[in-house]
């Protein structure tokens, strides 16, 4: 099956994603790397994507087991055909769902990577907030802890987007969802500094409505705030495996440790679902029971 071919198929079926469902770019890209993967393996027997079999879809995910892939991986990938060929079928383009017959692998409730509030602190320690540069870094940290913004929202925030008055960020999360998040004193403060210290000297005279632009006047990339992430992390002597949301964890942990209702940390992180947010409640537990068998006599 030829690349052009696989396209005609797979960019409507990316364009109904974006247009129909309104999920992320970065969402709509991983389903379409999930699918050209699926079609390079396939052409190498001669297979067409659109024609695969339930045979085809298990045997790829054998391989991909056999190559160490982890069940989350693997349940990710079925979704993303599941949805494909669905469409496919609404399409009139198959006559059947090779998905159909295929179950979903069985995960686990891992707890998301967090960090100790002692930990956050020494991480948000560690920019030279007396160089442009660093005050940005510095900044972007205590917004990202004070909110509990996924990344991609962070990196993304405009000028139009902030409410200094108030206090709040308006947010436009998944699915073009928007929500109202308050910054909190520190974050503010180091806000209203960043924006007549540092973010001119950055801009250099340039007009640029991202509220956090690069040194070379620029949008930060995700990946490039999740290297300033790791090196900082690094400078702090934490050790522990840090992921971009690392923050976003601590944020929602450290707000249950303290006695935050579950439902306003749903809302603050943009969680559809309460489902989503009830696993910082297992964190919040263990944190709790690591403190008793630490400090109680009897532990």
């Amino acid at each position: 099956m030829s690349v052009d071919t696989v396209s005609y198929h797979l960019q409507p079926f990316l364009d109904s994603l974006w247009l129909e469902s309104g999920l992320s770019k970065n969402t709509v890209e991983a389903y379409q790397r999930d699918l050209l993967g699926f079609a390079a393996w396939l052409h190498k027997s001669d297979t067409d994507l659109v024609a695969a079999t339930r045979e085809d879809i298990l045997k790829y995910q054998g391989k991909r087991m056999r190559e160490g892939r982890k069940a989350r991986s693997e349940a990710r990938l079925l979704s993303t055909l599941r949805r494909f060929y669905r469409y496919l079928c609404r399409e009139e383009i198959r006559d059947s769902d090779p998905t159909a017959k295929i179950e979903s692998p069985r995960l686990g409730k891992p707890l998301p990577s967090s960090l100790t509030e002692d930990e956050v602190e020494r991480l948000l320690e560690q920019p030279d907030v007396y160089v442009p540069l660093g005050l940005r870094d510095r900044t972007m940290l205590e917004v990202l802890y004070a909110t509990g913004l996924r990344v991609s929202e962070l990196v993304s925030l405009t000028f139009e987007q902030l409410n200094m008055r108030q206090g709040l960020i308006r947010c436009i999360g998944k699915g073009n969802k928007e929500r109202l998040v308050p910054l909190g004193e520190i974050a503010l403060d180091y806000l209203q500094r960043y924006l007549v210290e540092s973010r001119p000297a950055l801009l250099k005279g340039n007009v640029n409505e991202d509220l956090f632009p690069t040194q070379r006047g620029k949008a930060m990339t995700r990946q490039a705030f999740w290297y300033l992430i790791k090196r900082y992390a690094k400078q702090a002597d934490i050790e522990k495996a840090l992921s971009p949301h690392t923050l976003r964890h601590a944020f929602a942990t450290h707000l249950l440790n303290h006695g935050a209702d579950l439902r306003v940390v749903q809302l603050l992180l943009g969680h559809s679902d309460l489902s989503t947010t009830q696993i910082y409640t297992h964190v919040a537990k263990e944190r709790l029971k690591s403190l008793h068998a630490q400090h109680h006599p009897r532990g």
